[in-house]
């Protein structure tokens, strides 16, 4: 059988930028083996497969992939998604929140105009790591590091290194290596790095490096992360309600705008909710041939 193919950006309301994603409407009837290597032969950062939900009341089941492996959860994946479902008609056009089954478990999705939310999963910070081994990772000095923040793993589903640097020019001045990136996160420390300097209020710079991934023109599943970690070391003002933009993908040539809003309430460190928005910009749609599993 055939399947009907759409490709579209993410986090940008320009076509060519953001971040891209592939999205086959019918997974029905592939096995794990044919959707890696459909996502192989797509070599976008992730492609997903939609199927039919497990609960009735949710809009649909949706398994994303890397073209190395299946991943829980991601952040442009959901949003990119979701908006080809309410594209294609296959939610109701007066639905504006839904929710959308994935490995990490159900996902909150609402959309606002021309924007869609994700509702990221319980957040967490996690290990610290010294300076110097982030600094030779990205190949940068270590006085680029803001000397009074850590570099610490934090995570909605997908654990990544953020580092707060001290300007633009120092997170342009980084560099993805895979050795040294797979040296830094060892151990399954962390899926990658996220790096990033304040250049504006409540406004961030930032890039985003792994070692299967040299560098991510967005990273929805690090909004809230990111959100979260300004917020308790001092880079981005706590209350209680916080909304910040992150610019990422400008250094590489798709420059991508992610929204983030944070809910606080009486913890000091850990939003009670995190969403992340965007645009998303239909660029291709197509038919994926039948073949052989």
């Amino acid at each position: 059988m055939t399947r009907r193919i759409r490709i579209v950006d993410v986090f940008t309301d320009k076509a060519l930028a953001g971040n891209q994603l592939a999205v086959v409407l019918d997974g029905k009837g592939l096995s794990n083996k044919d959707m890696q290597r459909i996502a192989r032969e797509m070599n976008f950062s992730e492609t997903t497969f939609v199927f039919p939900p497990e609960k009735p009341e949710h809009a649909a089941r949706v398994r994303i992939f890397s073209p190395n492996a299946e991943m829980r959860f991601a952040g442009h994946p959901t949003i990119g998604t979701a908006w080809v479902l309410a594209d294609e008609g296959l939610v109701d056009k007066e639905v504006r929140e839904f929710t959308l089954e994935e490995n990490v478990g159900p996902v909150p999705v609402r959309r606002d105009g021309p924007m869609f939310w994700l509702t990221n999963p319980p957040l967490s910070f996690g290990e610290v790591v010294p300076h110097a081994q982030v600094a030779a990772a990205l190949g940068i000095d270590e006085s680029d590091i803001t000397g009074n923040v850590p570099a610490q793993v934090v995570t909605t589903g997908n654990p990544l290194l953020f580092v707060a640097l001290r300007d633009a020019g120092a997170v342009d001045s980084a560099t993805s290596d895979k050795e040294r990136l797979e040296k830094l996160l060892r151990g399954g420390r962390a899926f990658g790095v996220y790096l990033f300097a304040p250049v504006g209020e409540n406004r961030l710079y930032s890039r985003m490096f792994s070692p299967d991934i040299p560098e991510d023109p967005a990273s929805g599943s690090a909004g809230g992360p990111l959100g979260a970690f300004a917020v308790k070391y001092g880079l981005v003002a706590r209350g209680p309600k916080v909304s910040l933009i992150s610019e990422q993908g400008t250094k590489m040539g798709r420059q991508s705008i992610l929204h983030i809003e944070l809910t606080y309430g009486e913890s000091k460190d850990v939003p009670e909710r995190s969403e992340v928005g965007g645009s998303v910009m239909p660029v291709l749609a197509g038919t994926l041939s039948d073949f052989e599993g």
